[in-house]
């Protein structure tokens, strides 16, 4: 199994457990997350309580919770999110943070398609939900969450150059 952590913050922030496709020259990942049920579920065993005495409900007391499969397995969590200006300032920081990571043909093609990735963020800034891995650092990479027209399932988005791929 592969996992991908965050270069600045070493927290896992995607596996390949999660199909990616790549936009904007391979600077972003696009992957589909989906809302599931977790905790409790009932089962119909098919017995009769009544018949049995046992009129009150003797089930369990968790309650099921629907969550996103991604924010829970890589206990990514939530943050404020930004206007452009906030925005652009938190890219240019991430931008000189990740460059000083990434040496010869990585940080050129960074280089060369972090704009027109920047650009392709900005022009869903308003729909994004702003997510960062579990030690929750200032300095750490953004993973960006939106609802597709119509969708009812999020798509994440992850700066691609700034996973680190791990074995497993």
């Amino acid at each position: 199994m592969l996992v991908y952590q965050d270069l600045l913050s070493g927290d896992e922030l995607l596996s390949d457990s999660f199909p990616y496709k790549e936009l904007e020259n391979g600077c972003l990942w696009e992957v589909q997350g989906k809302w599931v049920v977790q905790g409790a579920v009932a089962v119909d065993i098919g017995a009769n309580p009544s018949a049995e005495g046992g009129d009150e409900d003797e089930g369990v007391d968790d309650q099921a919770v629907k969550v996103v499969d991604i924010v829970d397995t890589f206990r990514l969590q939530e943050q404020p999110s930004y206007d452009k200006k906030q925005f652009v300032a938190y890219m240019k920081k991430y931008i000189k943070n990740l460059s000083s990571k990434l040496e010869g043909e990585a940080l050129e093609t960074f280089k060369k398609n972090i704009e027109p990735a920047t650009k392709f963020l900005l022009s869903k800034l308003k729909d994004l939900q702003f997510f960062v891995g579990e030690s929750m650092q200032d300095e750490s990479s953004l993973v960006f969450a939106y609802y597709k027209d119509g969708a009812t399932d999020p798509t994440f988005l992850y700066i691609a150059p700034g996973l680190k791929e791990v074995k497993c």
